[in-house]
């Protein structure tokens, strides 16, 4: 059965509904998604929607973060919460018999949580030692100063773990506040799928949303990247290696109908591999680095490219001057006929392990819906893509030629 949308009605608000039946294993699968509601709208109290999701994680006041922990492990049911940029988010993973007693405990969470002052100091304890961690990862700490210079001044400047200082400063009230806020009807939305029917599918959550405030709407935010080039460069004593990530502005927002465009191009300048030009330049033709990776990050909140490598802290220099060429090259000189075919050829050809299992096609009709999309707009990229021209390909790199305004964020010694 293909993965369907429809909307169930609760107290006069219409929720969007995806299902798709699967009968091969005996499980249910659901997530319950509350956009909007990620750590974009926590103000200034970074971290607050992460802090709060994992408050969520435990358990109940009545049973107690063990005492949950235990009902959920006795019927083999799984149920964590999660906090990404723009949304928040409920899984629930039960065998199809387990199913009702998984949405029992559901209820109870969402009705109750374990929101005492015991549980926040034990949560803010970890997510303070997570912080800490971090910070003796070089990769982490250059990409999060990436993005804090891309986008200065914005909740997206700041990592949705938070900072030791604005974490410190999180009280109860507003972990409650942020929780009254946003897990709401009007932010809900359900995914479903497994060994379970649409109509009872439909019931029994309808039943278990009845106890949702109706609440208001979360708003869209989107936030450009800077245009301006910048360079911050973090000095490490105990680095062996730089660490380089880059990143510059893309002229697109999420719905663009050339999409499809960017994700030929894309593939082809850096996120490909060994076949990419990346790799290409920056390993095999110079050495200057093990991997060499840039990407396209579209999405209701932003968009902006990146990339990064590790290289010798004697040749720092010289790689981010070949990742400057490269782009450059990339922009005035477009893509060869080759390059073009053979990613026509993967990305065509490799298709099918990406719908494969239950949650990839969920998850794919999930990212149709939000992003405005109709329903199997996917199998339209696709043959967008096996037809796309050179001609068109090369037109649409020379008319993003912003890619080439890179800001650096090197960690070094």
């Amino acid at each position: 059965m293909a993965t369907t949308l429809e909307f169930i009605e609760v107290k006069g608000v219409k929720i969007p509904f995806i299902h798709e039946e699967d009968k091969r294993l005996p499980i249910v699968s659901m997530q319950l998604v509350f956009t909007g509601s990620g750590s974009i709208d926590e103000g200034s109290s970074a971290g607050l929607a992460r802090l709060s999701a994992k408050m969520m994680n435990e358990g109940t006041l009545k049973r107690g973060a063990v005492g949950f922990a235990d009902a959920l492990d006795a019927r083999a049911i799984q149920l964590s919460t999660n906090a990404g940029n723009e949304s928040f988010v409920m899984e629930l993973g039960t065998l199809k018999e387990e199913f009702d007693t998984g949405l029992s405990l559901m209820a109870e969470l969402l009705q109750e949580p374990n929101l005492s002052e015991e549980t926040l100091e034990k949560v803010k304890t970890i997510a303070l030692s997570d912080i800490a961690r971090k910070e003796a990862d070089f990769d982490t700490v250059a990409s999060d100063e990436l993005k804090a210079i891309l986008f200065e001044g914005t909740p997206m400047a700041v990592p949705n773990i938070g900072t030791k200082g604005s974490i410190g400063k999180i009280k109860l009230g507003q972990v409650k506040n942020f929780l009254s806020d946003h897990r709401v009807l009007s932010n809900a939305l359900i995914v479903i799928g497994g060994d379970v029917d649409l109509e009872t599918a439909k019931k029994k959550v309808t039943q278990l949303l009845g106890a949702l405030s109706v609440g208001a709407k979360g708003q869209e935010r989107y936030y450009e990247p800077s245009k301006t080039p910048k360079e911050s460069i973090l000095k490490r004593p105990n680095t062996e290696q730089a660490y380089l990530y880059f990143g510059s502005p893309f002229a697109m927002r999420e719905g663009d109908s050339e999409f499809y465009k960017s994700r030929v191009s894309m593939f082809i300048l850096g996120s490909s591999g060994f076949g990419s030009r990346m790799m290409e330049e920056i390993r095999v033709k110079r050495g200057l680095a093990y991997s060499a990776y840039s990407r396209l990050s579209v999405a209701k909140t932003n968009t902006y490219f990146s990339g990064y490598l590790q290289t010798k802290l004697e040749s720092q220099a010289e790689a981010k001057k070949t990742v400057a060429e490269v782009i450059d090259t990339f922009v005035r000189g477009g893509v060869t006929q080759a390059e073009l075919d053979q990613a026509k050829k993967f990305m065509l050809g490799s298709e099918p392990l990406r719908v494969e299992t239950l949650s990839q096609r969920l998850g794919r009709t999930f990212s149709e819906y939000y992003q405005g999309k109709p329903l199997g707009y996917s199998l339209t990229e696709l043959k967008q893509i096996g037809e796309l021209a050179l001609d068109d390909l090369n037109d649409f790199i020379k008319r993003h030629g912003e890619i080439r305004n890179l800001s650096y964020a090197i960690v070094t010694k």
